[in-house]
């Protein structure tokens, strides 16, 4: 994780100030930049969601589902956690916080705006920070990259049908030529370019050359993020200016939701017997989000200044921090996740599965043991 990474909540911050700032300096500009669409699908931000996603995605080997087999457990509770639990109980939480605890202090015209983004944000499983987060738990590389890879695929055809049908039941009418729209736009293209690039980079120097395009093109993705953030930010300017605690609001049902899944994740793997270089990057995976894609399908469903394409800002505001939280409980608590009943018979009975760890001499001083 590069020191741009790590300071990715600040940059963030400065982004919301810029964007605020901005948008009432040079209120003409952003109302250009906002009418630049076609069929509701704003071009400059289309383009920005292009940088963003693209590179992300061209880490995807979709290849590596042949390797499902190999960690099936931490594969079956990523998935139930994903796409069972998490766009239900963000909907659930959306709907008690922001549509009846918060009802009274937030823009009565935005409230099913707001549970609308959260609900986008919980539907989009996370793809690229994946991988500093798996790396950070020493997590297992195959499963991270073939749960990824199975993630991605599903999303290509659940996304759509699930936001949609919680939009609905959210009481909020769903724009579905805009939102296949988005799934087309936002998901299957930027899939197609970026295997086709992956390919090509693989085909023409390997390993070496793809490694050496994705590190340079890897600022570019995170500056089109924020680029994106403050365009976002200058739609949003006064009505954050007026009430500031909206961001804060917000984020509640956010931080509940990733504890809930990351810890539902864990204690699920915990119990199946997975390793923990696996448990650790599934529960991860359950508890982040693909915010890039939130952000765009957000603002193609509802548009700049809504309070949809607000929520899913609020995401990627706290994603950082609160991720970094998780990976360290994750890690802290290893001894104690190996001691289960559990996981001591899977290892038992099939070595193959034992816990995998670069430095296991380490671990056995810590914990008073070693799986075998």
């Amino acid at each position: 994780m590069s020191r741009f990474e790590r300071f990715l909540t600040l940059w963030v911050a400065l982004c919301i100030v810029a964007g605020v700032g901005l948008g009432h300096l040079f209120p003409t500009v952003f109302q250009a930049i906002g009418s630049a669409e076609v069929a509701k699908v704003n071009l400059p931000v289309a383009v920005l969601i292009w940088l963003m996603i693209i590179p992300m995605l061209m880490k995807v080997d979709f290849g590596a589902m042949r390797q499902v087999g190999q960690h099936w457990r931490g594969i079956g509770v990523t998935l139930f956690v994903n796409w069972a639990v998490k766009p239900f109980s963000m909907a659930a939480l959306g709907a008690f916080f922001i549509g009846y605890l918060f009802r009274p202090y937030l823009p009565a015209g935005e409230i099913n705006s707001y549970i609308a983004g959260l609900i986008i944000l919980a539907a989009a499983p996370c793809t690229a920070m994946v991988f500093v987060w798996s790396n950070l738990t020493r997590g297992e590389p195959n499963f991270t990259l073939s749960q990824v890879a199975v993630n991605d695929a599903i999303m290509v055809v659940a996304f759509a049908p699930i936001v949609g049908l919680l939009l609905g039941l959210s009481a909020i009418t769903v724009p579905w030529e805009t939102l296949l729209l988005s799934v087309g736009l936002y998901i299957l293209v930027p899939v197609v370019i970026a295997q086709l690039l992956r390919g090509a980079l693989l085909r023409r120097g390997g390993e070496a050359a793809l490694q050496r395009t994705l590190a340079a093109i890897g600022p570019v993705s995170l500056t089109a993020l924020l680029a994106t953030l403050v365009l976002l930010f200058g739609f949003q300017g006064e009505q954050i200016i007026s009430q500031p605690l909206i961001i804060a609001m917000l984020a509640v049902p956010i931080l509940i939701q990733v504890y809930f899944n990351s810890a539902l994740a864990y204690l699920l793997n915990r119990f199946t017997g997975e390793a923990h270089c696996v448990a650790g990057p599934s529960a991860l995976i359950g508890a982040s989000n693909f915010f890039e894609l939130a952000v765009a399908a957000a603002i193609s469903l509802f548009g700049f200044s809504s309070g949809a394409a607000l929520a899913t800002v609020v995401g990627v505001l706290i994603e950082v921090p609160v991720m970094l939280t998780v990976v360290a409980i994750v890690n802290r608590s290893k001894g104690w996740y190996e001691r289960g009943g559990a996981v001591r018979r899977v290892a038992a009975a099939r070595p193959s599965e034992a816990v995998l760890d670069r430095k296991p001499e380490r671990f056995a001083k810590e914990d008073g043991e070693v799986a075998t």
